[in-house]
């Protein structure tokens, strides 16, 4: 299989819905950055599982710290979507690091 089909086969096994030729590559770019986000919650949750399963002290923290690295991570991809994305850039800023409840904040937009 030449290289350029191999990668049109492999990103559409990480969810692209459109033939790779018609997306510009400012999508494909953020396709990237999505998947890269959603893998990286995946792997926080699969450490949190595994920080409550261990029995051993010294193997739950360094599960735990292997977690925090891939919140870390999590934190650098979003950043990188709100930078690129003016529409998550506006909710990121409505909702992030705010003292309301949420769903009051969600209501209040919308009155």
């Amino acid at each position: 299989m030449p290289r350029n089909r191999r990668r049109e086969a492999s990103m559409a096994n990480e969810g692209l819905h459109e033939e790779i030729a018609d997306l510009s590559d400012a999508t494909r770019d953020m396709h990237r950055a999505i998947v890269s986000l959603m893998e990286e919650l995946e792997a926080v949750d699969w450490y949190n599982q595994r920080v409550d399963a261990a029995k051993d002290p010294e193997l739950k923290a360094i599960l735990a710290h292997n977690r925090d690295e891939e919140k870390e991570h999590a934190a650098m991809v979003l950043e990188w979507i709100r930078r690129r994305d003016p529409a998550f850039d506006h909710e990121l800023r409505d909702y992030l690091f705010t003292k309301e409840p949420i769903a009051r904040l969600e209501r209040d937009a919308h009155d």
